[in-house]
């Protein structure tokens, strides 16, 4: 289930380029919405697809063909050659369309597509040198809003790192675009889902109403509008972090649901997994019986509208509510227990929460109290596999790794995963704390590989970590 492997090989990188639209576009100024401006969307988000070789495309260069691609979807996309700029006391963010371009490095690697591993590690394999971070490029203000790394394979393959401003969009957003390059890359004229702007769909009421509870935040009474307040920044506690990937098979998926009490079938794979996760995670930690325990999970929001957000919608429509209960709690009980707190923090976000996290977002300047979870985000159905630039879906894809070292978060990326026989998985990419992670791995296998009836280690485990 879990396979720590380490390799390394030599990247030749070329020098980074600016890729501009093909034509001429619109200098504009097109401001962000208050949802693109969630604390938690703060970063610079990093992604891998890896892609074999295919006979089909000889004499094809995925540098080429990739890169020309971009230039063109560049011209419909075309705040993405821009920068982000903040505006105003209240750190309203906008972009300033100038047409500069994405940054687009070309390399080629002494590797095989065969030398990542099956299943690839965590965190990805030399994935610094597959996505370089060109200085001056990090940060959200004033940056580069895309970043492409194209590295051809010795094999034939190759891998397509990218890095994404992300309150520029999220990952159903930027799969939108990847699919228009892909299309492009196949010899399409234009995109068959062409780009909507309209971030004011999402921006805050005016005057603005906090109607939801919104605890990811630590908002678990009303706000009171206070312009004079300050916020503190949200940071991690920072400490040594371990990095690992899992992957449950279909029988494994099945165990952990033969711990689901039957009142709560049917049930999804992100609850049973989630679930599992946490109480796995609450157990492991060894924490006191009355802290805190919180999980995160990123929840896509657009088929909550009424009416729908347009076709082609590419901004932020994320919300992160976080279910909340207690160490003693989340061990003692079942893992229904936790599957339940789970559904119903999912099943809070609607339209109107949207709206009330937004108000949120303009009442506290873009910059709410944070607070540490376990942040839980599902990928599996996305569609980034499936993003085809003419050498078929990918064989791999995903982050490097679950959280980035320097915010000792405890997080998992879900990924969709295919065994050689065909049958489909789930990847799980964990960061832990390096003390955790070990007791974690036992427990998560315990509950994969074993039925419940014939497996009594994990809940001898429980009353000692208590």
């Amino acid at each position: 289930m879990a396979t720590p492997t380490s390799i390394s090989f030599a990247v030749r990188r070329r020098e980074p380029e600016l890729v501009a639209p093909a034509k001429a576009t619109p200098h504009e100024f097109r401001q962000l919405s208050d949802i693109d401006r969630q604390l938690y969307l703060q970063f610079q988000s990093p992604h891998y697809n890896l892609y074999a070789h295919n006979p089909s495309m000889q004499g094809k260069d995925p540098v080429k063909v990739i890169k020309e691609a971009i230039a063109q979807v560049l011209v419909y996309y075309y705040p993405f050659a821009g920068r982000i700029r903040s505006q105003g006391p209240d750190n309203k963010l906008i972009v300033d369309c100038t047409g500069e371009g994405v940054l687009f490095i070309e390399a080629d690697a002494d590797a095989t597509v065969e030398q990542f591993g099956d299943p690839i590690p965590s965190p990805f394999p030399c994935f610094q040198e597959l996505l370089y971070n060109v200085p001056g490029s990090d940060g959200i203000l004033n940056t580069p809003l895309l970043l492409f790394q194209v590295t051809r394979l010795k094999c034939g393959g190759f891998v397509l790192g990218f890095r994404l401003n992300h309150p520029m969009t999220d990952a159903l957003g930027i799969v939108q675009v990847l699919n228009a390059i892909g299309e492009i890359a196949r010899g399409a004229q234009a995109p068959s889902i062409l780009p909507v702007w309209q971030r004011e769909l999402l921006c805050a009421r005016n005057p603005p109403r906090v109607t939801c509870r919104h605890n990811e935040y630590g908002n678990d009474a009303p706000v009171a509008v206070d312009p004079t307040a300050k916020v503190p920044e949200f940071h991690g506690q920072v400490h040594a972090v371990a990095h690992r990937s899992f992957v449950l098979n279909r029988k494994e998926l099945s165990n952990i649901r033969r711990w689901i009490p039957s009142h709560l079938h049917p049930c999804s794979n992100f609850e049973v997994i989630s679930a599992c996760l946490w109480r796995c995670y609450a157990i492991a930690s060894q924490a006191n019986p009355n802290e805190e325990m919180r999980m995160q999970m990123l929840v896509n929001a657009r088929s909550k509208f009424n009416p729908p957000l347009p076709k082609g919608y590419y901004g932020n429509v994320l919300a992160l509510p976080a279910a909340v209960t207690n160490a003693r709690k989340l061990c003692l009980n079942s893992l229904g227990y936790a599957l339940e707190l789970i559904r119903n923090t999912k099943n809070r976000i609607t339209e109107e929460y949207m709206r009330s996290l937004a108000d949120l977002i303009e009442i506290t300047k873009g910059q709410p109290i944070g607070l540490q979870s376990y942040i839980v985000s599902d990928l599996t159905s996305i569609g980034f596999d499936q993003v085809d630039y003419g050498w078929g879906n990918t064989i791999y894809t995903g982050p490097p790794k679950a959280m980035p070292d320097e915010i000792s978060i405890a997080g998992t990326y879900f990924l969709p995963y295919r065994f050689k026989n065909g049958e489909r998985g789930v990847m799980l990419l964990v960061s832990l704390r390096a003390p955790v992670m070990e007791r974690f791995a036992i427990l998560l296998e315990e509950l994969a590989r074993h039925d419940p009836e014939r497996s009594q280690e994990q809940q001898e485990m429980i009353p000692s970590s208590l």
